[in-house]
């Protein structure tokens, strides 16, 4: 095995993430010798996750990401062999079908995502949001646990870590629940005024961390309030 190849394989079992990621990204590039490296890790990844119960992360995420970008036969037959599905397991207490939003997400389809989350929201939340088309921050706790773990694993998985509402959270936390502080630390505030839907969002990894998704960011933070103070989170 190639040398380079035989370092980047030591630095996607190394377990730490900080090295996966640009192994992953850069394994590809050897054509069918790395692709089979990476399909051993993925091996060993899904028997590892089965064997702690552990859910799927952004780390597999990314493979999958990686994987769709290539035209190469062997990667093709690798998402339909590991990833027909997708990464994530989509549970839902009222069978809503968050596939959509898989797709889009594991092509780096964030504006589109971040269209079909909100409908989602709406359907998991009552029959008259969905019929609104945006949540009354009311109906935001009539949204099952389940579902809102749902749609924040789907971003977070295929966002390296960076979006979804746990994300957003954890921001608003660390800055004293202020919302000033929040709107510009993740972007939704700039030089004293809030950022242009859509245009003015930025649609991809390049965004600042939390900027996605943006969750009925126009109607003002009691939307807000409501997902963060959600039981999910307990």
């Amino acid at each position: 095995m190639d040398t380079k190849l035989t370092a980047l394989k030591d630095k996607l079992f190394s377990g730490k993430e900080a090295n996966q990621l640009p192994a992953i990204a850069e394994i590809v590039s050897f054509g069918e010798e790395g692709l089979q490296v990476l399909e051993e890790f993925i091996q060993s990844r899904k028997t590892e996750n089965i064997a702690t119960n552990t859910e799927p992360t952004w780390v597999d995420g990314k493979i999958h990401q990686i994987l769709l970008q290539s035209q190469l036969p062997k990667a093709i037959a690798l998402v339909q062999t590991y990833y027909a599905d997708g990464v994530v397991i989509l549970r839902s207490e009222k069978a809503i079908d968050y596939q959509p939003i898989q797709i889009l997400l594991a092509k780096q389809e964030f504006e589109e995502a971040d269209r079909i989350t909100s409908k989602k929201l709406c359907e998991a939340a009552s029959d008259d949001a969905l019929a609104r088309g945006w949540l009354y921050f009311t109906e935001a706790k009539l949204i099952p646990v389940s579902d809102l773990q749902t749609i924040n694993q789907l971003w977070l998985v295929y966002s390296e870590g960076k979006f979804g509402f746990s994300v957003q959270r954890k921001i608003w936390l660390s800055v004293g629940k202020g919302w000033e502080k929040f709107w510009l630390k993740i972007g939704w505030k700039k030089s004293g005024s809030f950022t242009r839907y859509p245009n003015e969002f930025i649609w991809n990894l390049d965004a600042p961390r939390g900027h996605l998704p943006l969750s009925n960011q126009l109607r003002g933070n009691k939307t807000m309030l409501a997902i963060f103070s959600h039981p999910a989170w307990s």
